[in-house]
């Protein structure tokens, strides 16, 4: 497969600087776009628009219909966000991206910036990702330095200023509105939409928020095609995706797979497989999706796929779950981070959340009662409600779990343990 993102850094160099990048095609998008011999800035939107890309931070929604919203919008300044506040565990693949080719998330900051209409930038990191976050301000100073950034910005009346900012580090922060709640100096709490930030965004102005996966992907779309991106997908899939494996694994890491390849070649193939050998009894996409059972391991990892067999890719940060692992442990663990993560401005996420770690602790204890009918109570009351998602994704690994494993938490309900655990000693 030929790597989109995650490229070679030349050795000796802790990231790709901006010798490096320029030397292998680095800001040419850029450059020939704003000398007028590169496409024009509806000419960018089209290109993207063509590739088919969609966003990389767990939503999937098309890139260029966020492009456009703010394209189309009156008002100035206008603002591009690229966000990086990554908070999920099993997902490391924002900082590392940032932390090695920072360069390649400026440049498509810029190129949205282009086809937008905007002048303001905000590259935005969770405040512990120390090395990504030297990283963003040390290739944000040498863009500047080199004129392609700031005031000295000026080919065709084009000018983006690009800051790096830092976010509390919890899970709400990285939804896309909460950024921008932090980055006009409130606490991280999601906003009721619409208006959607293509509107009213930043400041009221129109701003378009990306992941910095998303936007590192469009350089080379700019640059080479969207025929190439497309070319990069197998079996229905459009470009690649960044993949985080943990060290359950032989090769955990971030792991560039192209879209449309399978979950079976992502953690076998590129991760080497289980440590410990054991079969496979389901997989965890993100952590905040739905548990698929283990017979799904060929499917293709599309965001169609995967939405058809009833789950959902989201940032890529694959867990599983192996034969002989407790199924109510682990959907305790997903409930309480949920509980924790919650940012407590909605009535009905907070009790949510409370109410599904409450009844999960209860049943991991084995002092359950009808804990499936309450379940399915306070998923239906929450449905719909929020600011944000944050209720559905507490909901669909619990849910989930309990419909591929009903056997198991019925034990546990009654028991305190999983069938075939032996009784604690009396």
């Amino acid at each position: 497969m030929t790597p989109a993102l995650l490229t070679a850094i030349p050795p000796g160099k802790p990231y790709e600087d901006l010798a490096s990048y320029a030397a292998s095609g680095g800001y040419r998008a850029l450059g020939d776009a704003l000398s007028g011999s590169g496409p024009s800035p509806a000419g960018v939107l089209r290109l993207v628009e063509e590739a088919g890309l969609r966003g990389r931070g767990g939503a999937a929604f098309p890139a260029a219909r966020k492009w456009a919203l703010a394209a189309a919008a009156g008002g100035s300044p206008k603002h591009v966000v690229a966000n990086g506040g990554e908070h999920e565990p099993g997902s490391l693949k924002d900082r590392l991206l940032v932390a090695r080719h920072p360069h390649k998330v400026i440049e498509g900051m810029a190129l949205c910036a282009y086809a937008t209409g905007a002048s303001e930038g905000w590259l935005y990191l969770i405040e512990d990702m120390s090395e990504a976050v030297e990283r963003a301000e040390e290739a944000a100073r040498e863009a500047r330095a080199a004129g392609l950034l700031g005031p000295a910005r000026q080919d065709g009346g084009f000018r983006f200023e690009v800051r790096v900012v830092k976010a509390p580090p919890t899970y709400v922060a990285g939804e896309e509105t909460a950024a921008l709640e932090v980055i006009e100096g409130r606490k991280p709490w999601p906003r009721r939409k619409p208006p959607f930030p293509g509107e009213s965004g930043l400041f009221g102005r129109p701003t378009t928020v990306n992941n910095v996966e998303t936007l590192a992907c469009v350089p080379g779309i700019v640059r080479r095609g969207p025929e190439w991106f497309r070319s990069l997908g197998t079996r229905g899939g459009v470009g690649t995706m960044l993949f985080t494996l943990d060290d359950r694994v032989e090769r955990p890491g971030v792991h560039e797979m192209p879209m449309g390849a399978t979950f079976r070649e992502l953690l076998y193939e590129a991760g080497g497989g289980p440590v410990d050998k054991r079969p496979l009894r389901a997989l965890l996409p993100a952590t905040s999706s739905r548990f698929l059972p283990a017979s799904r391991l060929d499917l293709p990892m599309t965001h169609e796929d995967v939405k058809a067999a009833g789950s959902s890719l989201g940032c890529g940060g694959l867990s599983f779950l192996l034969e002989g692992e407790c199924v109510v442990e682990r959907a305790a663990a997903l409930a309480g981070f949920f509980k924790r993560e919650q940012c407590g401005q909605c009535p009905a996420c907070r009790m949510e959340t409370s109410t599904l770690a409450a009844v999960l602790e209860q049943v991991r204890r084995g002092e359950a009662g009808d804990y499936a009918s309450q379940i399915e109570k306070i998923v239906a009351f929450a449905a719909g409600k929020g600011h944000c998602s944050l209720i559905p994704m507490a909901a669909a690994p619990v849910v989930s779990a309990l419909e591929l494993f009903p056997e198991d938490f019925a034990h546990h309900a009654s028991r305190g343990r999983c069938p075939g655990a032996p009784a604690p000693p009396r």
